[in-house]
């Protein structure tokens, strides 16, 4: 049977993309960014998985505001980088595991989530960014990437209890599938940061370390965390954090952290990356 052995979250700043492929990652400002990924570099090297079922938000490159899917799983072969207006990034093609992909959009349904299945799709930052810092430059991804797509830019957005039910579902529906596959479950996005209006640059630091702090040891208690909260406290692009509650509640319990990092400023962002895997 296939089966869930970790999980990573990350911050997926476009402009972490930027400096990874413009050779800018020894600079004195993103040094110490790309450092708290050295771990996670190692680690991946003795803890590669068949399969990657990523979650993630597109940012307008392919989900327009004509078509906004609560929950869109990724359902083509493979999935080119997205042009986001500066060209694609020079990173590999990501390609799908189209037999579990299948399994687990049948599954989520008979668990009566309504997914959307998308046969054509670009991936953007929100998805290339993380196989970047965890895998380092590659010519070929070294697993197969399931990418799953969240709405969290557009309202209604949704819940924290929502996303963490969809993970549960997850989690169930790879221990149906019945090829024996190493499977992780990615998060991404956050932490606390606002684009734009009058808190612009907002970064709330005590509610993204109470966040990993309970990510780690009470993530049950994230469950409730309203998006009205998460607005007030984390400005209006830290709903992302929803997400990492998928990867989180897909690990199940008797999860060990092996690491955490935490860095201000990351272009306006705050960037959080934690990476655990599952004792059973």
């Amino acid at each position: 049977m296939a089966r869930i052995t970790g999980g990573i979250a990350t911050s997926h700043v476009p402009a972490i993309g930027a400096a990874f492929d413009l050779g800018k990652t020894e600079e004195p400002y993103w040094k110490p960014i790309f450092e708290g990924y050295e771990f996670v570099k190692e680690w991946i090297k003795d803890n590669t998985p068949d399969v990657v079922i990523l979650v993630y938000n597109d940012h307008a490159s392919s989900l327009m505001l004509d078509i906004v899917p609560t929950f869109a799983l990724g359902f083509a072969e493979e999935f080119e980088s997205a042009d986001e207006g500066w060209g694609r990034r020079p990173v590999p093609v990501v390609k799908n595991h189209l037999d579990l992909a299948a399994h687990v959009a049948e599954q989520l349904v008979i668990d009566e989530f309504d997914l959307t299945l998308i046969n054509e799709m670009d991936v953007d930052h929100g998805c290339t960014v993380p196989l970047s810092l965890v895998f380092g430059e590659a010519e070929e991804w070294p697993c197969k990437v399931i990418p799953l797509a969240v709405n969290v830019t557009q309202f209604p957005t949704p819940s924290g209890e929502r996303c963490w039910k969809l993970g549960e579902a997850i989690r169930n529906a790879v221990k149906t599938f019945p090829e024996d596959l190493n499977v992780q479950v990615w998060g991404t996005g956050g932490m606390s940061h606002q684009l734009q209006g009058t808190r612009a640059g907002l970064i709330n630091e005590e509610f993204d370390k109470r966040f990993l702090e309970l990510l780690a040891h009470e993530p049950e208690e994230l469950k409730y965390i309203t998006r009205l909260e998460y607005l007030r406290e984390t400005g209006t692009e830290g709903i992302e954090l929803i997400m990492w509650l998928i990867m989180r509640a897909a690990l199940g319990y008797g999860v060990e952290e092996k690491h955490r990092f935490y860095r201000v400023p990351a272009s306006n962002t705050a960037v959080g990356h934690v990476v655990y895997e599952t004792k059973s």
